[in-house]
């Protein structure tokens, strides 16, 4: 092996490890959800390339509306996932959609996408 191998070696490591820690390890800052007129608390999550914003806090025992905004057309984000609330939905390309859920404990529920890549947290208090 001469240099040029060790070094793109190197290179795809720290392109694994990279993917890894965005993807799966990185934090983000919570957003807090706003409470309507309607006594429901709503969100807007940008989806593109992940969620934005990723943490959401909410009350518990009071509706959320998460309204995905899906603002591209790669495969991997065409549906959310909510595991805890028994929820898979299909985000048409650029549209919004919107999930309700009434979180009645308090705790962390995830959210991701189909192929478990991108990922988002309800974060209930």
């Amino acid at each position: 092996m001469n240099v040029t191998d060790f070094v793109a070696i190197a290179g795809g490591l720290a392109a694994i490890a990279w993917v890894n820690w965005y993807f799966f390890l990185a934090e983000r800052s919570a957003a807090n959800a706003s409470v309507g007129a309607s006594g429901v608390q709503e969100i807007a999550i940008a989806v593109e390339g992940g969620y934005s914003p990723a943490s959401i806090r909410v009350k518990r025992g009071t509706p959320v509306r998460l309204v995905f905004d899906r603002r591209e057309t790669n495969s991997c984000s065409e549906e959310v996932v909510i595991p805890a609330f028994g929820i898979r939905r299909f985000l048409p390309a650029f549209e919004k959609t919107t999930v309700e859920i009434v979180p009645d404990e308090p705790g962390t529920y995830e959210f991701t996408c189909g192929m478990s890549m991108l990922r988002g947290k309800v974060i209930v208090e």
